[in-house]
């Protein structure tokens, strides 16, 4: 199985319809004139302004080229950056972050194209039903037994000429994935939800996620070994949140959205759409639920989760809205699309861990009725003594806040573009914003690969920090 290899030709293969969120959507005539009128008033930026704290300087913005998709997540090994998009893979040399170069681009299509890399391979999650396995596939209906969704194992030994070499399908396809590695083996956890009757390959109960066991000298072999289930229950639906009517607005669980696993302390925390949980991954085979807590009041979709270092606190964040919709305005409020901040506290004789609400962390800086903006994919800033995370808000921009008070949370670092246009919501905003090895990294869905670079006092100690390989989704002891 070859991909595409793209750098300065035309596309091999053309992507078919549905991969692609909806792009744009006509706001009213009262919401277009108040978006004119705060631009006006200089509330918020002119359509593509950029703005910045003075702690922040954008080095380099890198357009899309050959893949046209919305782009996604990025993964990061030595000098090179893999940006996911959803018409497969980009990967940028990085050894100037002031001019990061484009090595290979790799036409693969299949939404979202999440990425991680471990070594030599590279691994892309496909969540859109497609005719086959291969990168030359089309859109097909999840309807027909014959379709395809699952997990693309690339050889990257040569940056310059990624290899697929291995395809695993999985149950619901995998809309975003978690490595847990060990020296011979890497273990997937494929993230994977609403399943439907009609899908031959995706029905409920869908309450748990598929483990694949890739071994690293024979990729080729593989295979989901386990579907454990995380929500056990009586009914169709297991025993995850059911949701609405039961909680208005929250949405039912059936599986998890992201996973975010951290080795080192045999942890990892899911965000599974109307459930949070906290998992033992002491044998990555055997994943085992220790607590689980939910927020039925202001929490509409468990999306995603961050450890601090310490191990004693995960921030969930809430896609209200699925990402598409506006809702950083006042209207929304400062509690809803946001990320909630919970201390893990030991308690018991057997010290189990549980979590404990102690917060909410809202971007403060109201965007307009046509962009896009809820809390998205960020990371860890590495300051010794504080619990520091730099974030994606799609349209709200990067922003980066301190939760070492989690009662207390605050923004002290920003950057963001104007909306995408003042009379249509357009999708459009950073996907993924991460620090690596002294810089910021964003995957703008529309607008490319972003670099900055944060100067202050409280984050200046990260810099010191180098990682030779970073996938967000698996945390890294940052001090060891």
């Amino acid at each position: 199985m070859l991909a595409s290899l793209l750098t300065v030709g035309p596309a091999m293969a053309v992507p078919g319809p549905g991969d692609t969120p909806e792009v744009s959507e006509r706001v009213s005539k009262s919401e277009a004139a108040d978006t004119e009128a705060a631009i006006a008033a200089g509330e918020i930026p002119a359509p593509d302004e950029i703005v910045h704290s003075q702690n922040i300087e954008h080095l380099a913005n890198i357009p899309k080229d050959a893949l046209p998709g919305t782009n996604s997540d990025l993964a990061f090994q030595g000098e090179y950056a893999f940006a996911g998009n959803y018409d497969g893979f980009r990967v940028f040399d990085l050894s100037n972050p002031k001019k990061p170069k484009t090595v290979a681009q790799v036409l693969c299509p299949g939404s979202q194209n999440d990425v991680s890399v471990s070594g030599d391979l590279l691994f892309l999650s496909t969540d859109s039903s497609r005719s086959d396995d291969s990168c030359a596939s089309t859109t097909q209906p999840a309807t027909e037994k014959s379709s395809w969704e699952g997990m693309k194992v690339f050889d990257i030994s040569d940056k310059r000429k990624p290899r697929y070499v291995a395809a695993v399908e999985t149950a619901c396809g995998s809309h975003t994935h978690t490595l847990v590695p060990d020296r011979e083996n890497v273990y997937v956890y494929v993230s994977s939800y609403s399943p439907s009757a009609a899908f031959p390959d995706c029905r409920p109960p869908h309450d748990g996620i598929s483990i694949v066991k890739v071994p690293r000298k024979a990729p080729q072999k593989a295979a989901v070994i386990d579907f454990p289930v995380l929500f056990p229950g009586e009914g169709p639906d297991g025993g995850g949140n059911p949701g609405a009517p039961t909680h208005p607005g929250v949405s039912k669980t059936t599986g998890c959205h992201d996973i975010t696993a951290l080795p080192h302390k045999n942890l990892a925390a899911g965000a599974c759409m109307g459930d949070g949980i906290l998992l033992d991954i002491e044998n990555p085979e055997k994943p085992k639920v220790v607590d689980r807590v939910q927020d039925n009041e202001n929490f509409a979709f468990w999306h995603s989760a961050t450890f601090n270092q310490k191990a004693d606190k995960v921030v969930f964040t809430d896609e209200l809205g699925g990402g598409g919709a506006a809702t950083c305005n006042e209207e929304t409020g400062p509690e809803r699309g946001a990320d909630g901040i919970y201390d893990l506290v030991r308690k018991g004789r057997e010290k189990k861990p549980e979590l404990v609400f102690r917060g909410y962390f809202k971007i403060d800086r109201h965007q307009a009725d046509t962009e896009n903006c809820v809390a998205h994919n960020g990371s860890l800033i590495p300051v010794k003594g504080r619990d520091i995370m730099v974030q994606a808000w799609y349209q709200g921009g990067v922003s980066v806040w301190d939760f070492t008070e989690s009662a207390k949370p605050r923004e002290i670092a920003y950057f963001e573009r104007g909306p995408l246009s003042a009379d249509t919501l357009i999708a459009g905003g950073s996907w993924s914003a991460y620090y690596y090895n002294g810089y910021i990294y964003s995957n703008d869905m529309a607008k490319g690969f972003d670099v900055l670079k944060l100067d202050d006092r409280r984050t200046d100690p990260a810099k010191k920090v180098r990682l030779d390989e970073l996938n967000v989704q698996t945390q890294p002891d940052y001090f060891d």
